[in-house]
């Protein structure tokens, strides 16, 4: 882990209008403390026109400071800039893939099926299964010779 992550301190702004630019978020930000740096995601590319650059509406704010990020959040939430209302917070951190998948059931990995699934032959399914399939044949069979004996009659 680097050095001093733990004091910095990332914040959210939502609510970006489309003409402002890191630089705008930069000066803005700045007031507050000492800014290590500002991402602002791009938009997916218009495949009618690549060379627009939009952004997504959001960035990231990095202070050095955790007071400063604080001081941030107090002044800047529910503001204006260009326009638009801005809300500030602190960021949180992405969900990892160890986290979506929390949803899904545990016998739905692959990892999980090769450590405890058996075979069909070794589970004793097999016999549960041709032992259904003769039993679903007995009622037919006999339902047949039924048929046979009232038609001689």
């Amino acid at each position: 882990m680097e050095e001093g992550t733990k004091t910095r301190k990332t914040l959210f702004v939502g609510g970006i209008a489309d003409d402002v630019d890191e630089t705008v978020i930069l000066e803005n930000f700045a007031t507050f403390g000492d800014v290590i740096e500002v991402q602002l995601p791009p938009a997916p590319t218009n495949p009618s026109n690549p060379n627009e650059t939009k952004h997504r509406g959001f960035a990231f704010v990095t202070y050095a400071s955790p007071a400063d990020a604080q001081d941030a959040i107090d002044n800047m939430d529910l503001n204006e800039l260009n326009g638009r209302v801005l809300r500030v917070n602190l960021a949180r951190p992405m969900k990892g893939p160890t986290q979506a998948a929390g949803n899904r059931a545990i016998w739905e990995s692959e990892e999980w099926l090769r450590k405890y699934a058996k075979p069909l032959s070794q589970s004793g399914g097999a016999a549960l299964r041709g032992h259904g399939n003769e039993g679903s044949e007995e009622p037919a069979d006999g339902e047949g010779g039924g048929d046979e004996d009232a038609m001689q009659e």
